[in-house]
């Protein structure tokens, strides 16, 4: 297919979809625009297209040709008549003009609309393109002609790194299914695809030095992740009848690259090492430490046959990625096999290698050496890190702000893709009720909250940019990436293009609902913005009351809510604003449609109790989540819906503390809510006990709850521990949780 036809196919879907979004435009705002320009001014008129108007270039560049060439094809299809390309100058009328001019960022463009003529004018035809991307969504087309609003537009990105990954390791997806993943990449924007080939669960790229990669390890039994891993991760031939799985020629890879370039993105190849690997063991057991497959899951560091393995396997790969990096992965090795191989040790003791974490720096290094002999940079997952990083690598930081500091301390340049906001394998609502995820919580508020980095940063030069990473483990369909990438890659797309300053909430969602019958013409099966609410609590310790702000997907919902714990009905208040609450209080709020409450209804205990900053005292310490340390269980902050939100604390262990309400009070009942969630290994306690005592020595038992939820309910579930304390007098009261297995998760001791 030729770059023309490549371009032509992607807008005939843009225009399609946009077909329906003029008549449900902001009729306040008439740009809604995604990612949201850097200056807009919105002018009076507009410009009339016709039957005469043309497509005029101004320069003889063989790409500005192309994508006149293709923005004709659309057009015509638009219009029902020939939009025919001519070369003009930009002072000429009744034409779209597309012009290169003078500039130093590549992507920047503006867009020049008056009742005359349409001018897209950039510096490079990258930035070309992305003013063409703006235009598209603000053409109200049904058919036919048309009127475009008076504007000017001056836009460029934020951050020269916008990317979005795709794991076709854990579940493999069809050159056809990635092309159109590119295709809505670029229609945002994005100028990286990040294309992770290669994992422990399957070998998904051609390597014609090493055939058995895709013959023994592409394959399995099992269509699904998890049921691989129940059956023992055990690969099947690729001749194996019904076999899963599959890989993808050279000639694919190729074939994907240049699709992908035609929309000016990058396509970076992943190939994991030193460790994710344990594919690789299947069909050459000889490079990992134990020359037997199924064992290990590293490379062998100290078996030189590893590193002319994989010095031939990216040399092959560097001939079909023209991509100046090359990501190596570098995560997660457990470099327990290195401890006690003869070889490994040997090649610490040779080059004076203190620790495994320098055994992993010298062969990072060694693979960045081969890599930038032959013009390309290394791109790692933060563990590059550990050990001492490469001079020239490119740090990919998941684990947090710390990591991606250290990098540029060092003068790495680094992409941020924290797994707090990035990681789109997490639920994106309520995960009582979305399909299986990996677990966590990334509602789209979230994703667009995130930041790079701060604008004041001294290191900020050395922050590249931002990328979502969309983990496959429990994907296993093209229809399920859709589902898990959109909206949130759109609400990341503006985060990493736009001004922090030109950036809004409210304003983003009232933009997004023009995107969904975009979306639903092409056929791309996204999230739906829930009714379900979001409560952010704000503790004030001096007036001893609790704000409540409500959080929505929706475009300016209508919000009732109780304070009874009654449902809401259309004679409840109307939320307009937060409001505080003294007390404790059952809030039910609810999304109102049509005079109706929508489901969910949401339930929560939340308000200022009797326990907001008194002593707990830790006879069992927490373990790894220490949420706010030894004032979380007191703080009046509910959790959300993810163990990770720094508002539930964790244990491996019995829980056990006793809190000092500081003298002899009169309590009437406690209560606390647990998590279950067993993917990640978080269980309900077996039992809660509760007890009194007024000298800190001596206790007696006020209730004991017994946990009924069985340990092998998949489902997120919160559970309210409520008990009554019989209008007691005491000063200390113990909770002790019974620790079941895994991890045993609770977010605050509300006392009355």
């Amino acid at each position: 297919m030729s770059n023309t036809n490549r371009l032509f196919s992607t807008l005939c879907l843009l225009l399609l979809g946009f077909s329906f979004i003029g008549n449900a435009q902001n009729k306040t705002n008439p740009i809604q625009i995604i990612p949201q320009p850097n200056e807009v001014e919105v002018g009076k008129g507009s410009f009339q297209w016709n039957k005469k108007t043309t497509i005029l270039v101004t320069n003889d560049n063989e790409e500005i040709k192309q994508l006149a060439d293709y923005l004709a094809q659309v057009l015509s299809n638009i219009t029902h008549t020939k939009v025919e390309v001519k070369k003009g100058n930009i002072n000429s009328s009744n034409a779209l003009i597309l012009n290169l001019g003078k500039g130093e960022n590549k992507e920047s463009y503006k867009l020049d609309i008056d009742k005359n003529k349409i001018v897209i004018e950039a510096p490079q035809p990258a930035g070309v393109f992305y003013g063409i991307q703006s235009l598209l969504q603000m053409i109200p087309i049904e058919g036919g002609q048309f009127a475009l609003q008076s504007v000017k537009i001056s836009d460029s990105p934020r951050f020269a790194y916008r990317g979005m990954h795709l794991d076709v390791s854990r579940h493999f997806f069809t050159k056809d299914e990635v092309k159109k993943y590119i295709d809505l990449l670029a229609m945002y924007k994005f100028n990286y695809f990040h294309w992770h080939l290669t994992d422990g669960t399957g070998w998904r790229i051609e390597i014609k030095k090493y055939p058995l990669l895709t013959q023994k390890t592409a394959f399995r039994a099992q269509a699904t992740w998890t049921e691989f891993g129940k059956e023992g991760k055990k690969f099947v031939d690729e001749d194996t009848p019904n076999a899963y799985g599959g890989y993808y020629t050279q000639d694919d890879v190729r074939e994907v690259v240049a699709y992908a370039a035609s929309k000016f993105i990058t396509t970076i190849p992943e190939i994991e090492m030193p460790a994710h690997s344990e594919e690789v063991f299947v069909a050459y057991p000889q490079l990992s430490c134990s020359g037997v497959p199924y064992v290990d899951s590293d490379f062998c560091i100290g078996n030189e046959d590893t590193f002319s393995f994989l010095e031939n396997v990216l040399d092959e790969v560097i001939s079909l990625f023209p991509s100046k990096e090359i990501h190596i992965g570098g995560d997660e090795a457990s470099k327990t096999a290195w401890k006690t191989c003869p070889k490994c040790q040997k090649r610490m003791a040779d080059n004076n290698l203190k620790d495994v974490d320098e055994l992993q720096s010298y062969f990072i290094k060694r693979i960045s050496n081969h890599l930038t002999a032959r013009g390309r940079n290394l791109v790692g997952w933060d563990e590059i890190i550990d050990g001492g990083l490469a001079a020239d690598a490119t740090v990919m930081v998941w684990r947090g702000k710390s990591k991606g500091d250290v990098a540029a301390q060092h003068g790495n340049r680094v992409i941020m893709t924290p797994g707090s906001h990035c990681y789109f394998d997490s639920y994106q609502g309520n995960p009582m009720t979305e399909p299986e995820a990996i677990g966590g919580y990334l509602p789209l508020r979230k994703v667009y909250s995130f930041e790079v980095v701060s604008p004041t940063d001294s290191l900020a030069h050395l922050y590249w940019g931002g990328q979502a990473n969309l983990w496959a483990e429990h994907i296993p369909t093209f229809q399920h990436i859709e589902y898990m990438a959109f909206p949130r890659a759109i609400a990341l797309a503006e985060a990493l293009w736009s001004k922090p300053e030109n950036r809004s909430w409210d304003d983003f969602k009232s933009r997004l609902v023009h995107q969904f019958p975009r979306l639903d013409k092409l056929n791309v099966n996204y999230y739906k913005p829930a009714f379900e609410l979001e409560m952010v609590e704000k503790v004030d310790t001096i007036r001893k009351t609790v704000e409540i702000r409500f959080e929505n997907e929706q475009n300016s919902p209508l919000i009732r809510y109780t304070l009874d714990g009654t449902t809401p009905t259309n004679e409840s208040a109307i939320y307009t604003e937060p409001f505080t609450v003294d007390r404790m209080v059952n809030i039910n709020a609810a999304i109102m449609v049509n005079g109706q409450p929508q489901e969910p209804t949401f339930k929560r205990k939340s308000g200022y109790h009797s326990g907001i900053g008194k002593k707990v005292i830790y006879n069992t310490k927490w373990d790894s989540y220490p949420a706010g340390g030894e004032t979380a269980l007191i703080d009046g902050y509910s959790g959300s819906f993810t163990y990770s939100d720094d508002h539930w604390q964790g244990f491996t262990s019995d829980m056990d503390v006793t809190v000092d309400m500081g003298s002899v009070v009169i309590l009437n009942s406690l209560s606390t809510n647990f998590m279950q969630l067993i993917g990640p290994g978080v269980f309900l306690p077996q039992y809660v006990e509760v007890s009194l005592s007024s000298d800190g020595v001596n206790f007696e038992k006020a209730f004991r709850i017994d946990n009924d939820l069985p340990k092998d309910y998949s489902r997120l579930f919160i559970r309210d521990f409520t008990g009554s304390l019989g209008n007691k007098e005491a000063r200390y009261i113990r909770v002790f949780a019974k620790h079941a297995e895994g991890f045993l998760f609770l977010d605050e001791l509300i006392i009355n």
